[in-house]
Order: C-alpha cells, then structure tokens, then sequence
C-alpha cells in the first residue's frame, strides 16, 4: 500500500495511546483525519483541538462522506474494538483498506531508521528517554510513544522523517509488523497470556521480532535476557554498564561504561533501578544512531519523565503522592524498590486498580506478594478494557490472597476519605485502567493540606 495515495485517514478507536499518535502524525502530514471512539476523553479533546472531527457513537450515518471512498481511505483500528463494531463491518463489507494501528506503524517507519523499543515492561519510559536524547542532540526524527512525554507534552513527535523512534508492542504480537535497524529488549516476563497461553510461547515471539530486523541491525538486551546482544545493566559486567551508583540529593550520579569510553559524574533525576536502565539503554541505542557520547550524557540528566510514570504529583516534607501506570507485579515490585530508595522508612499506602480479568487471573498469588509489601493497600474494581467478567475473579477475590491485614476493596467516591483517614507519608496510585482520571482529583485535594 502507498500512504501516498491516501487522502483521508478513519480511525475506529482514535482515543488510544498509540492510534492518537497516528492520528496526529496523519494530521501533521495534512490528511483528512477522522474517528470514532467510546468515550470522550482528554486525548481526545486534544485531537478535536487539532481540527480531527471524532464521534463518540457507533453509527455509519455520522462517518462523513470524505471518508466513504475505498479508493483514496485508510481504516485503521484497534484490536480493542470488537470486529461486530458496525462502522467496522461497514469498511469491511465495502472493500476499504483496514490495517491494525501495528501494521501502519511498520509501513510509516519501514523507510526510515528505525529505533524501536520492545519489552514487557519500560518501552514508554525508554522511547521517551531515546526522543528527548535524540532532540538534544540535534537528530531529526519522528517518535511515536505510548505515553505522554513531559519533555513535549505529547506522545507524537516529528521534526524529520529519516530516523523514526518506535515501541515495538509484544501485545497481539504487533510488534511483528516492524523492521527495526535499532532495537532494544527490556524484559520478557510473562504477560498477556490471553493472547500467547504461556511463558515460552511469549519468550519465542520475541526471538521472532528479532528476526523482523533489518540486515546488520544491532540489538541491545538488558543483562540476563536469554536472547543474544550486546548487554546493558547496573554494576555488573555488560557492554553498557552502570557503576559507583550513588544517590544525592534524589539524583542518581554514576559512571557510565561503554566498549569505547568511559564517563564519569554522569546525572538522571528519574527515581527507581527500572528507570535507570531505561536511561541507560536509550542511550546505547542514541549512540548507536550516531549521536555524541558526552552530550548524550548531558541530556540524560534533563529528561523530565512521562505521565503516568513515577510521577510525582506532591512532593512535600510531610506527604509524597506518586502516580504509576503499573498493572504487573513485576513493576509494582519496581515502584516498592523505588520508593524504598528515595523515601526510605515511610509509611507508605497504595491505591490499586487492577486492569484485565484475565491478567488479574494469571498473576493473582503475584499480585498479591507484590501488593502485601505496602504497609497499607486499597483495591479499586477490576478494569475491564476489552474484556467480559471472569466468573470468580474480582477485587474482593484478589484481597482474600493478600497477606497484609491492612487492606480494604472500595469504590473511586471512597478514595479521598480513605486517604485522608489513613494519613501515609507516601500515597501511590497505580494501575492502566481509568484510575488516572481520579489523580487530579486527588492532587486537587490533598496539594495544599499539607
């Protein structure tokens, strides 16, 4: 397909993270732009703002005509959508080209440089990491990221369309429409099972998107992975290594190591080990672009982070309030590290929102050790996405297998009453459902309190 010949561009579940980006990306490139979604929300807003016209009920008489011509529209769309969607089966029924968000992603960036971020967990934070590097450092490129960067208040990026900086999505194995020259894999846990039925199958699809890249093309694996590359990791003996980590003032200062050169008194202000190899990565893949080693190291101490992750909402002497996207025990297990090693011997309370009945299923006695650690826990109801109910799964269900008898399933209205009866030095609000619509409600009301 040649996105030359595209005019008008639809999009069934434009509020997506990652369709927003295309969506704007399409914009930029002066498409007519158009889309439906469930619900309003401020991403969408956004994209109203930029002249995109989005409705929010499935109806085929409210798609205007622009868009009804199979011979000049592009359809993309979510695999959240259900295929009985009827604006879907009208494009399908009418011999329109409908790809998948991953399938237009690889077209877009298949001529270009690509650098792309793959893993279970960090490939937001690490793309965000990599943009903001490569921007320092003068390369032109275009970014599409699956959060919103607080370095360019937005998840799409473009200042040139030679050298793309992608995240390689492990879910619905869509990071298989890709052709990295570049890439990194931060993690393989084991996640959406839904979609792979186990462990090795995902570990194998990884293997697999190691194989879409280009000839010559050069991988970077964090140390342990069992996929061959060259390694990253923090005090150990990897390719790129971290060493004499110290922490002042809520800084990491370091020495960075790679085959060339070493660097010493090196600064990153985002919190927790995860983050740091994130920074640490990004960097390898910028010099790999061919970006300058010592200015690279300059940037990383001014990255500012990404929405939703380690965000600090409050940061006062008496209450820390932090915001994480975290929805898998393992990075609830990395934001328990990091808030231990920036704000050691804090009572400390975690409002929870699991996200997928299956996920919540999978990795329940996970979740459950995970969570426990917290001195105090509250679980919001399940968020369903795309899914049905599971018959016996539940919030209620997943508290019964917490060990700490501080805990306690509850309603969104009940969350400030809550917080404010249990008076932690450190509040945490974590999960990927809509829990991140309660955080400004919660900064609202506690920002001045203390």
């Amino acid at each position: 397909m040649n996105l030359n010949n595209i005019h008008s561009v639809y999009f069934i579940g434009i509020g997506g993270i990652g369709m927003s980006a295309l969506a704007r990306y399409f914009k930029f490139i002066n498409k007519n732009v158009a889309g439906y979604d469930k619900t309003a929300t401020p991403l969408t807003e956004e994209l109203e703002n930029l002249g995109i016209a989005i409705h929010y009920d499935d109806s085929i008489e409210l798609i205007s005509q622009n868009f009804k011509n199979p011979e000049n529209t592009l359809v993309v769309y979510t695999p959240a959508v259900a295929t009985v969607h009827s604006e879907y089966q009208f494009f399908l029924n009418n011999n329109f080209q409908i790809k998948k968000r991953s399938e237009v992603l690889g077209l877009i960036t298949k001529d270009t440089f690509c650098l792309a971020v793959a893993g279970t967990h960090g490939k937001t934070t690490t793309s965000s990491i990599l943009a903001h590097l490569l921007k320092e450092t003068g390369t032109p490129f275009t970014a599409f990221l699956g959060g919103i960067s607080e370095d360019f208040n937005s998840n799409f990026y473009f200042q040139g369309n030679e050298v793309s900086v992608v995240e390689a999505d492990e879910f619905d194995r869509s990071f298989l429409r890709l052709f990295p020259d570049v890439a990194c894999i931060t993690s393989m846990d084991a996640d959406h099972l839904d979609i792979y039925g186990d462990a090795e199958t995902l570990h194998q699809s990884f293997k697999d998107f190691v194989g879409c890249m280009k000839p010559n093309g050069k991988l970077f694996v964090r140390n342990g992975l069992p996929i061959d590359g060259v390694t990253y990791g923090i005090e150990d003996n990897s390719d790129f290594c971290i060493r004499n980590l110290k922490i002042v003032h809520g800084t990491y200062v370091f020495d960075l190591g790679t085959p060339e050169i070493n660097l010493t008194g090196v600064k990153f202000n985002k919190p927790g080990r995860h983050n740091l190899l994130n920074g640490l990565v990004a960097f390898a893949m910028a010099v790999q672009a061919g970006s300058p080693p010592d200015r690279l190291a300059k940037a990383l101490e001014t990255f500012k982070g990404v929405q939703r992750r380690f965000s600090y909402k409050i940061k006062e002497k008496d209450f820390v309030f932090i915001d994480d996207y975290a929805h898998h025990p393992t990075e609830i297990n990395a934001i328990y590290d990091a808030i231990c090693e920036m704000h050691p011997n804090k009572k400390v309370l975690v409002v929870f929102q699991p996200h997928l009945f299956s996920r919540t299923k999978d990795f329940a006695d996970d979740f459950a050790e995970s969570l426990s650690k917290f001195d105090s826990i509250l679980l919001l109801d399940i968020y369903p996405a795309r899914e049905k109910p599971i018959e016996g799964v539940s919030s209620e269900w997943l508290m019964e297998k917490i060990k700490n008898p501080n805990k306690k399933v509850i309603k969104k209205d009940e969350i400030i009453g809550e917080i404010r009866s249990q008076n932690p030095e450190v509040l945490v609000t974590m999960g990927a459902g809509d829990i991140g619509l309660e955080v400004v409600k919660i900064t609202k009301e506690f920002e001045y309190a203390n």
